[in-house]
């Protein structure tokens, strides 16, 4: 076992979780904490993060491993000062996840609200990715760290899902931007990717897959079935492997650029 230890354990190494308050984002958090990593929560209300530190609490092994902020990671200025905030109380950080991001509605696109759809690009592509990793990546290279970036990216960044269209801009805007992350900041050391989840049941889409009265599946969770071979939806903690292995540096050392599917074979579906 202490091969496996050797790979995947993170103990020394500090983990800034943008959006950790969220299903995915705490789940992220989880397998941080699990293998050893010192873990910053940053989330855009006080009281999500107060939530989020009370579920995880038990997955610290100390007291000092775990703690969060209120950051709006769509504010440069705020990130800023979470990052300085970060380097002062823990360490520099090594980790960062970007899993700030959601969807608001869905429509056809002759009546989208382009104020919405403008809402959805800021909250998936510019606080989900574009400022955190300008503000910390810049750190990390005036520093010489060599540090690693975990974005999310989505079966929509493949594939558009049907009326969502400021989520399915975002969502491919994101995939490709990670490519272009990991090339540029390559000769620093620094990787860049990405894990796309299929559909796992939450906050954001739960109302759209499943019917609140009868508790069935709507048309749209029928499709979603249909389309995945494993034909159900994911466990969140199906994403704990695909997690720890981009935030390894000796698991994952010679892989950037990439966008892992954890999605039940949704994108390897045919006919």
């Amino acid at each position: 076992m202490s091969f496996i230890t050797d790979m995947f354990n993170l103990e020394g190494k500090t983990a800034l979780v943008a959006g950790g308050a969220g299903v995915i984002g705490a789940m992220m958090s989880r397998t941080l904490l699990k293998a050893g990593a010192r873990v910053i929560i940053w989330s855009r209300s006080r009281a999500s993060v107060d939530q989020a530190l009370e579920k995880l609490t038990g997955d610290a092994a100390s007291n000092d491993q775990l703690t969060g902020w209120q950051v709006d990671t769509g504010d440069e200025a705020q990130v800023a000062e979470g990052l300085e905030q970060a380097v002062t109380t823990f360490s520099t950080p090594d980790i960062l996840v970007n899993a700030v991001g959601g969807n608001l509605g869905k429509a056809p696109l002759i009546d989208t609200d382009i104020q919405q759809f403008e809402q959805v690009l800021h909250m998936n592509l510019v606080a989900g990715l574009m400022i955190p990793t300008k503000i910390v990546a810049a750190y990390w290279i005036e520093n010489n760290i060599k540090g690693a970036i975990i974005n999310l990216t989505s079966m929509a960044s493949y594939n558009p899902l049907s009326g969502v269209w400021g989520y399915d801009a975002a969502k491919a805007g994101v995939l490709n931007l990670t490519v272009a992350c990991a090339n540029e900041f390559a000769p620093y050391g620094i990787r860049v990717n990405a894990i796309a989840p299929g559909f796992f049941l939450g906050k954001q889409n739960r109302a759209l897959l499943v019917d609140q009265e009868t508790g069935e599946f709507t048309d749209r969770g029928k499709a979603v079935i249909h389309h995945t071979p494993f034909g159900r939806f994911g466990e969140v903690d199906e994403l704990m492997g695909a997690t720890l292995f981009l935030a390894s540096s000796k698991a994952s050392s010679f892989v950037t650029g990439a966008s892992i599917p954890v999605d039940g074979g949704y994108l390897a579906h045919n006919i």
